[in-house]
């Protein structure tokens, strides 16, 4: 070969070396239920960490002098704290830079503990029960509406809107939907409702014949359930089947899906449901309804609630770390602090714990079978 060709090879070969070592790897974690009857919640989330990733990877972005690449790392916590506190770990192992992910609070109260304790900043967008943020480590956040809020607003809605009087509680001894409840019971007690009683069942179940039986001799004119969409369907459906079309159907967001009306099949019961999200419809996010079309198109029939807030959540990981100019978490958890960030959902500013500085929450009800924010 002709010395003026090996040459120009070698520089073209060494120029192809600087840039690979130019550009750098950097991996979101993320983690919900992938398995089991919360998975369709569990692959929103993901899908919507994906689709941020996507993007960012379109727009090719710089940090510390290098193109980076961003790579997804999911791991499936199936709901469980067990398996998730080891996904959390596992997550740590792997050397994410941040993990923005987690549906279940009981999963993400103690993983916010493992990430604490191998410096990775935790994002959630689905996790409400305010004891997430109460020990106040500095790298755990939350871009929704705690359940404060969701349970405050059930409550205002039920006493002051309806007038309802007899409520019946039950709630799925989990983190969240035990939590939801009690602030549900507290703040709708506070406005004169009367708690004619409180259940409770776990978040496998199916069957709530008995107790559904055991409330429906208490007459009352609505009932609160702390839990999620795989128990409130079956409930929805057992009770029509006792003849309680008439009786209101509160709960946060764990019932707050499209897939609740296809759980309770058509019932007339769908009807009743009035649930909490927390935060603005997607109507009235600042880009909600671009967004969820460019979603649905490249994702079709995976959306339910939450993937904006994680696709914002990753977002918001990302700009903290261009602003920091560097994707080391001891550099740019200082900027995620400090974020002032427009996302698809709403404008991202943290108070000192963690928690959103203005959080919002949107009251929907179920209108021939489709999700509908009241009012709207």
């Amino acid at each position: 070969m002709d010395k003026s060709i090996k040459a120009a090879v070698a520089m073209v070969v060494a120029g192809m070396a600087v840039a690979a070592s130019a550009q750098e790897v950097v991996k979101i974690g993320t983690m919900s239920p992938l398995s089991g009857p919360q998975a369709h919640y569990g692959k929103d989330n993901v899908t919507g960490v994906r689709f941020a990733v996507e993007d960012l990877n379109t727009q090719g972005v710089t940090i510390g002098g290098k193109k980076i690449k961003f790579e997804v790392v999911a791991e499936d916590d199936a709901a469980d704290p067990k398996q998730g506190t080891a996904a959390a770990q596992k997550l740590c192992d792997d050397k994410v830079a941040a993990v923005a992910g987690i549906l279940n609070s009981g999963v993400a109260i103690p993983s916010a503990k493992i990430f604490n304790d191998c410096g990775v900043p935790f994002i959630t967008g689905a996790a409400t029960n305010p004891e997430l943020t109460r020990p106040g480590y500095p790298g755990v956040f939350r871009i929704i509406a705690n359940d404060n809020a969701l349970g405050a607003a059930l409550a205002g809605y039920a006493a002051d809107t309806l007038k309802l009087k007899n409520v019946a509680v039950i709630d799925d001894r989990t983190a969240y939907g035990q939590g939801l409840a009690n602030v549900f019971k507290k703040d709708a007690g506070a406005k004169g409702v009367n708690i004619v009683a409180s259940e409770f069942t776990n978040d496998k179940a199916t069957d709530f014949m008995a107790i559904l039986t055991s409330i429906k001799a208490k007459k009352p004119d609505a009932i609160f359930y702390g839990g999620m969409d795989a128990q409130a369907g079956p409930m929805l459906r057992q009770m029509v089947q006792l003849g309680m079309t008439n009786v209101k159907f509160f709960g946060g967001d764990g019932i707050c899906t499209a897939e609740l009306a296809k759980l309770a099949t058509g019932t007339k019961t769908l009807g009743n449901v009035v649930c909490a999200d927390g935060g603005a419809s997607l109507a009235k996010m600042p880009g909600g309804t671009e967004w969820k079309k460019r979603y649905d198109a490249k994702n079709p029939g995976v959306f339910q609630v939450y993937s904006p807030y994680f696709y914002d959540a990753t977002m918001l990981i990302v700009d903290a770390m261009k602003r920091a100019d560097s994707t080391d978490p001891k550099k740019y958890l200082p900027e995620l602090r400090k974020s002032e960030y427009n996302g698809v959902t709403a404008k991202i500013a943290f108070q000192e714990n963690g928690e959103l500085k203005v959080p919002l929450y949107t009251l929907s009800h179920y209108i021939e079978g489709k999700k509908t924010p009241i009012g709207e």
